[in-house]
């Protein structure tokens, strides 16, 4: 068996993927063997592409199943116990031709007629020993089993049955591991291509920037790339690709079966005989029932993974690593050390990083690759966020991307004068963004914050449908005061919160970002340094004039907030509404008095039911009634009242209803001023 292809190219995502490509020689009609982590068989099997590159071709591709291995087992014919396996292996295949060669030169062909169990004399002693006895010829001989040098087994289906067997208890030792076989064809010797798509680490990056006074800053980067498999990636090309790609899991290696419907053979009870009547003519039928079924075969797609784009023409050639004997700067060192090729392409949406010399990384085991090692624009400044420190300002590198790369993601480490600084982390940045890497706490500046919030004066006022909406602005002042005890000049920025607020008389912000405003402070070497940032927004407040007081009506006139028409009309419902309000306590005053009087009447008929007969009683009975006539006239004359009250109370709303509704006056009173009157005294 020849051994696998072995990997020639390895490309790592940034999704957790990872394409491979192998190569390598065939001869003839061989097969090529893969093991796979039985987790990868489902890319494997989603991705593999395999390509017969001298005219052959591929003939099949054959893996092994799912089933587990005491499944598999109990389907071979043979079983071999942990011990005595020979002769209970011999047992199990009686009647199959083999070879015996015992000792050196003897060979004999026959037929296994079993074992057997014989003493032999030893000395003293019978020592029982295995004997095979085979069928040669018409003759039956036994052999010592214990002095049989070689035994071959002559029956094509027994040997390849114990080749199974033997195959599947071998692959119990790597239970993850499953086979993958490519059978070729062709002539003579042929070079063959396979490539598949399997779960990978995620590829990291890290770097590190060198600051000196005069020159520009130096950005070198290294690619951090893990081998979790079980094979070395010996003299590989590597490519490091940036992006997110489409990728998922689709299991396509668990047999899948479709649920077809039963369908039951129809029977009949057994017919007695019958004696048919004569008649003239017979008629029959007979209806022939039969069924079919149709076997689906599940086709497995192979989804083709195509190479890489062509490899930029001019390769980029620069220096990394830090540190190395001889003399120099320390920028002389790290260029001198080690040599960085790596050549750079865009590939759609994605970047690619290829390593333009062999690369080695043994199996179970990671390696740091240099990728990048170029000057690039930048300087050392301050930049504040109260929320991240809320004294003093971080120390960062303004980092604009002109190395013509996408630099991904990764932690920093920064040198300054040949002295470690710091760390910071560094976002994805194409070509041409810039970045603000901090690295450091700056304690020699320190802020301080001071916040005011005041109201201020309305600039608007609005009547509409009996409703007085006044607006006006909230505004905010917030003081920084910076103070650089630092013996050089800095500059700062300066991250002030965005809340939805209208800066108002404040410089405009160097940038703006999602969440802050960055303004731009230029420090003096020991000097302080105040700041304000003034914003404003807008509040309403709104009165409804159907529940509005003259005093109310005379501030409103006052202020500008509505017209001398507009007051007419609001004191022309205050007017009304006083009406109303009279008009609704005359009406509860005759609602009590009526109450009282079905009171007085529930009294009077029960003194009148408890009465008995007489003179004296007759008399006091006729003035009850009379009281009663008198009480009924009362409830009439209130029941008409209440019914004009109504009326009134009706048509004094409706009419204020009206008024309001007509009620409408804008006022823009303009840009605040002091002594503006604010929304309410």
């Amino acid at each position: 068996m020849p051994p696998s292809l072995p990997i020639r190219r390895v490309v790592l995502y940034k999704h957790g993927v990872g394409y491979f490509e192998r190569r390598g020689k065939v001869s003839g009609s061989e097969t090529l063997h893969f093991d796979f982590k039985a987790k990868d068989m489902n890319d494997v099997l989603k991705s593999m592409t395999v390509l017969d590159l001298s005219g052959g071709s591929v003939s099949a591709v054959s893996y092994d199943s799912t089933k587990p291995l005491e499944q598999l087992l109990q389907e071979a014919t043979i079983r071999i116990p942990d011990s005595g396996s020979l002769t209970a292996l011999l047992g199990q295949v009686k009647g199959t031709r083999v070879r015996v060669r015992v000792g050196r030169e003897q060979q004999v062909e026959g037929i296994i007629v079993g074992l057997e169990t014989l003493p032999v004399a030893q000395g003293e002693t019978a020592v029982h020993r295995p004997f095979l006895t085979l069928l040669v010829g018409a003759s039956l001989r036994s052999f010592d089993l214990l002095e049989v040098a070689e035994l071959t087994f002559l029956d094509e289906t027994v040997r390849k049955d114990l080749e199974f067997y033997l195959a599947t208890v071998l692959s119990s030792y790597k239970k993850d591991t499953k086979r993958l076989s490519v059978l070729t064809a062709g002539e003579g010797e042929r070079e063959l291509f396979a490539s598949y798509v399997l779960e990978a680490p995620v590829w990291k990056t890290s770097y590190r920037i060198l600051v000196e006074e005069e020159q520009k800053p130096l950005l070198q980067g290294w690619a951090v790339v893990d081998n979790t498999g079980d094979e070395d990636w010996v003299d590989v090309d590597l490519a490091l690709i940036a992006g997110l790609p489409v990728s998922f899991v689709h299991d396509l290696y668990s047999p899948r079966y479709m649920r077809r419907p039963v369908v039951e053979v129809r029977t009949e009870a057994a017919a007695a005989p019958v004696i048919p009547e004569e008649g003239y003519g017979t008629e029959g039928e007979q209806a022939v029932f039969a069924e079919e079924e149709s076997m689906m075969d599940d086709e497995m797609a192979v989804v083709s993974m195509a190479p890489s784009a062509p490899r930029a023409s001019a390769p980029m050639r620069t220096f990394g690593a830090v540190g190395g004997p001889g003399g120099g700067s320390r920028r002389e060192l790290m260029e001198r050390s080690a040599s960085v090729k790596t050549l750079t392409k865009e590939v759609g949406d994605l970047f690619e990083y290829r390593v333009d010399h062999p690369v080695t990384v043994h199996r179970n085991q990671s390696a740091l690759v240099p990728i990048l090692h170029r000057p690039f624009e930048g300087r050392r400044v301050l930049l504040y966020n109260r929320t991240t420190r809320e004294k003093n300002p971080m120390a960062c590198i303004e980092l604009k991307n002109t190395t013509g790369l996408t630099l991904e993601g990764g932690p920093v480490t920064v040198t300054e004068a040949d002295t470690y600084v710091g760390e910071a982390m560094l976002d994805t940045m194409k070509p041409d963004d810039t970045r603000f890497v901090p690295y450091a706490v700056e304690l020699g500046c320190v802020v301080s914050m001071e916040d005011r919030t005041e109201e201020g004066p309305v600039f608007r006022a609005v009547v509409s449908h009996g409703v007085l909406v006044v607006e006006y602005y909230h505004l905010r002042r917030t003081l920084y005061t910076v103070r650089n005890k630092a013996k050089r000049a800095q500059t700062l920025f300066l991250e002030h919160p965005r809340t939805g607020w209208e800066l108002k008389d404040t410089q405009e912000p160097a940038e703006t970002t999602d969440n802050y405003h960055r303004f731009k402070l230029e420090l003096v070497a020991g000097g302080t340094e105040e700041f304000t940032v003034t914003e404003r927004t807008t509040g309403q407040r709104s009165w409804y004039f159907a529940n509005t007081g003259l005093d109310e009506v005379r501030f409103f006139l006052q202020s500008g907030y509505i017209d001398e028409r507009v007051a007419q009309g609001v004191k022309k419902v205050i007017a009304i509404r006083e009406k109303v309000a009279r008009l609704g306590q005359e009406e509860q005053r005759l609602n009590n008095e009526r109450a009282q009087l079905f009171k007085d009447q529930e009294r009077i008929r029960a003194n009148i039911d408890s009465l008995k007969s007489g003179a004296s009683q007759r008399e006091l009975s006729e003035r009850f009634v009379t009281k009663l006539n008198e009480q009924e006239d009362r409830l009439e004359a209130i029941a008409q009242e209440l019914e004009r009250l109504l009326s009134e109370q009706t048509e004094a709303q409706e009419e204020m209803g009206r008024e309001l509704q007509e009620l409408a006056f804008t006022a823009d009173l303009g840009t605040p001023a002091a002594g503006k009157r604010k929304p309410s005294p």
